[in-house]
């Protein structure tokens, strides 16, 4: 089971839920894919790290045979490229390793030469495998390490959780491609009701089974809560606004060990999302 924890904008709770979770899952994976700024090894705090590097292919020039067609350089939408006074310059920091230039060179002028632009760093924290990526400062994408990142954990998993980036662009969209299921957690604001229909279109987009968690719950009108009934969305839950959880999240706790309350509260999560799994798979059989 692959459960995707999305979230519209950073500090919704996205990062909270989904190490919660994984603690409370016991045996299961938690793949970190916010790989611009991971924090989930916070809290879990892994140990016999084992690190890999991650690299893409980017263009090398090979000066005397370029004959300065510039064919590589109108075809670059990146502006990777630039040919100035008889030479062709290669901006590593801004290729996106499509390889379009290498195939379009009719001189065989370019070839491909590896980059690292970042880590995958797998541990163990008590029966949670933990898997982080971490992108270089000032790269392109992230999507290379993330397409790593979930290619590294073992698909026999019986649990394994996602921790997406915040919002929906495409390092999202390759966070949750080959998900199950996608958990949208939301907060009680009018800000937050624009950031949840966000991913939530991207879950309808890529087709997706989805409910949400509703965090930082208090008394009254609730606008996030609203906007899942007013389109339907499953309400997997609530997480009530609480100075005690803040305070032993921001200490980079786990809440569901620290607390039995929590452990209630996130063990009752799971048991919700794996109800929703089960009778998706049902449903499409």
């Amino acid at each position: 089971m692959k459960i995707a924890v999305l979230s519209g904008k950073g500090g919704t709770g996205k990062t909270l839920v989904s190490v919660n979770l994984a603690s409370v899952a016991r045996q299961s994976v938690y793949i970190d894919c916010d790989v611009e700024e991971p924090n989930g090894h916070l809290f879990f705090k892994p140990k016999d790290i084992k690190t890999d590097n991650v690299s893409v292919l980017i263009p090398s020039v090979d000066e005397k045979a370029c004959k300065g067609c510039r064919k590589c350089v109108d075809f670059c939408k990146f502006n990777a490229l630039a040919y100035i006074k008889s030479r062709l310059y290669v901006f590593d920091e801004i290729c996106h390793s499509c390889g379009g230039c290498i195939l379009l060179c009719p001189q065989n002028a370019l070839s491909e030469t590896p980059r690292k632009i970042g880590e995958v760093k797998k541990g163990i924290s008590d029966q949670v495998t933990v898997i982080t990526g971490v992108l270089n400062p000032g790269e392109a994408s992230g999507v290379p390490i993330i397409k790593s990142l979930l290619s590294s954990c073992d698909a026999d998993s019986p649990d394994i959780f996602i921790d997406c980036p915040p919002g929906s662009a495409c390092i999202v969209m390759e966070s949750i491609k080959d998900a199950d299921y996608c958990v949208l957690v939301a907060e009680p604001t009018i800000f937050g009701v624009h950031n949840l229909a966000m991913v939530y279109e991207l879950v309808r987009l890529f087709k997706k089974p989805y409910g949400a968690i509703l965090n930082k719950c208090f008394e009254g009108f609730n606008p996030a809560e609203q906007f899942c009934l007013d389109n339907k969305i499953s309400i997997l839950g609530k997480i009530p606004f609480s100075n005690e959880l803040g305070s032993a999240n921001s200490d980079a706790k786990i809440v569901s060990k620290e607390i039995n309350a929590y452990h209630e509260l996130f063990s009752g999560l799971l048991t919700a999302i794996r109800q929703e799994v089960q009778h998706e798979a049902t449903t499409n059989t």
